[in-house]
């Protein structure tokens, strides 16, 4: 069974950082690149960042972009979202998520390109 689990989500100053992981299960970890989705009230989920686990190549939505870092430990089975500079604007439920079409994110955006995801963990970033 696969399974994404989310973890590292928390209460945090604007401009502070967190690092947020994302343990998977139930697959061949480098077989499926992961992204990363965030959901604040009321607002539609929206794509963050992916990583490729073929070449290591790392995607960021704009704004984001130069905050977020995206990394995978593949002896842990584990992609990371490291988040520096936060701002309020960063409150949100985060989501990691399996891409269904395998290694490669080129980058994949829509939340149909994902097949399976975690259950999400919640930062919170004060002013």
């Amino acid at each position: 069974e696969v399974q994404l689990v989310e973890s590292g989500g928390g209460l945090v100053q604007a401009g502070g950082s967190l690092r947020l992981s994302c343990a998977a299960s139930g697959y061949t970890f480098e077989d499926y690149a992961i992204g990363w989705f965030r959901q604040a009230p009321g607002k539609e989920r929206e794509w963050v960042s992916c990583g490729s686990s073929s070449d290591g190549s790392a995607y960021y939505a704009d704004s984001v972009k130069g905050r977020f870092t995206i990394s995978s430990d593949n002896a842990k089975n584990t992609v990371y979202l490291q988040m520096n500079s936060l701002k309020p604007e960063d409150t949100a439920v985060y989501y990691c998520a399996r891409c269904r079409y395998g290694r490669d994110c080129p980058p994949r955006r829509r939340t149909y390109e994902y097949d399976y995801w975690g259950q999400g963990t919640q930062v919170t970033v004060s002013s």
